[in-house]
């Protein structure tokens, strides 16, 4: 395959994402375990909040009309607090304690702030401050309706989510299943951290980072381990996580064509019908997609950046899709600013590490000069991929540019 040949990175993603052309299956589950899940169906309200006027202050709920012309005595005549309300009515030229968030008794429709009262006894005030109708008064369903849609379909429960729901009644929420994803690194190179490294071997870090980026788009990692250089062996792991019956098997090296790159042969004679292999696209090139029965399998790079950008822009767009979220295929960059110059590209699609600026507007990116794929610890100090699409031209500081920038994925 010549570079005229490899797959843009759009098509890439437009064709992996075709391989959820659904969402999975819904489940129910109590609230307090719905936090960064995804709903999958649309949150109605079916109360107003509040449900009943309140005040917004401290002070004493009075009549409008009696407080017009002030200084006024009134006759104090109850008290109205949370979870306690006055159940009598207001009359002209009376009024009744309340604090922060009571109901407001029939009859009244202002409340008069504390520091605007004097007490003159036990029954009686004197309201120093006029106030108008509705003055620090809550309307009911002023937070919102019964009927009104509190949340989508698609939508990630934050914790500000749960407490909308918690307010609206609701103990429990329709949510998506999380997608099972395996991850399963390959070569005889690899070795576990922590373990002493023998002649010739690394550290695995790839299945780390990408297991805490499939937990980060809502989806439940499976670490199957590392495959050694073997068929035999790597063929065992895909069965494995057939077995385990996952939604999406990430496979990590062995994508490439040299004599020990065995994982495409081994997804092949498992039973993966292989959708696309090598994109124009840096890093990342090698990145192989196929299906195997319900699985959906990814093969990226071996790399650790190339892995990790893979998982960016492919892995976690195709988790949020199996979620619901109608915006999983949607653009992740940003507008932002060339911070030093940058050189004409290539074919391929670039997504060249940088950091931001600190304190600019819009934010100022500046490339790291030394951009291998292999690198983590220039990866690690990156604050954002600064895309180049394919053939850009030379590009000067000042430029206009986008970016993907990582704090919001992870």
């Amino acid at each position: 395959m010549n570079q005229k040949s490899l797959l843009s990175v759009s098509d890439a993603l437009t064709r992996i994402l075709a391989t959820a052309p659904a969402p999975l299956p819904s489940e129910r589950v109590p609230i307090g375990e719905a936090h960064r899940r995804t709903l999958a169906k649309d949150l109605i309200a079916s109360r107003d909040q509040p449900p009943f006027p309140a005040s917004a202050m401290d002070g004493y709920a009075v009549r409008a009309a009696d407080v017009a012309a002030t200084p006024v005595t009134l006759a104090l005549i109850g008290m109205s607090a949370a979870g306690h309300l006055f159940d009598g009515e207001v009359r002209p030229r009376q009024a009744v304690r309340i604090f922060t968030g009571a109901p407001v008794p029939k009859g009244a429709d202002a409340i008069v702030i504390q520091e605007n009262t004097i007490a003159e006894s036990d029954r009686k005030i004197r309201v120093e401050t006029p106030a108008t109708a509705g003055k620090f008064v809550r309307p009911a369903g002023l937070d919102f309706r019964s009927g009104d849609v509190l949340m989508k379909a698609g939508h990630r429960i934050s914790t500000r989510d749960l407490a909308l729901a918690a307010a609206a009644g609701f103990a429990h929420l329709e949510v998506r299943r999380r997608p099972r994803v395996a991850i399963l690194a390959t070569g005889d190179e690899l070795a576990l951290p922590g373990d002493e490294l023998q002649p010739g071997q690394i550290v695995a870090s790839n299945t780390y980072a990408v297991a805490a980026m499939v937990r980060a788009a809502g989806a439940e990692a499976l670490d199957l381990g590392i495959a050694r250089d073997d068929l035999a062996e790597t063929r065992a792991a895909i069965g494995k996580a057939r077995e385990l019956e996952v939604d999406i098997l990430v496979t990590l090296g062995g994508a490439s064509v040299g004599d020990h790159d065995l994982v495409q042969e081994a997804l092949t004679k498992s039973g993966m019908t292989l959708g696309f292999w090598r994109i124009a696209m840096r890093p990342g090139k090698p990145l192989m997609q196929g299906v195997m029965g319900q699985m959906r399998v990814l093969g990226f790079p071996g790399n650790p950046v190339s892995s990790m950008v893979c998982a960016l822009i492919f892995l976690q767009p195709l988790i949020r899709k199996l979620l619901g979220d109608p915006k999983a295929g949607a653009d992740p960059t940003r507008p932002a600013v060339l911070g030093a110059d940058v050189a004409a590209n290539d074919e391929r699609q670039d997504y060249v590490r940088a950091r931001v600026e600190p304190g600019t507007s819009p934010r100022k990116i500046m490339p790291f000069e030394r951009q291998d794929s292999s690198m983590m610890g220039v990866f690690a100090r990156s604050d954002a991929l600064l895309l180049r699409e394919p053939h850009a031209p030379p590009a000067k500081a000042g430029t206009a540019c986008r970016a993907l920038f990582l704090d919001e994925w992870e």
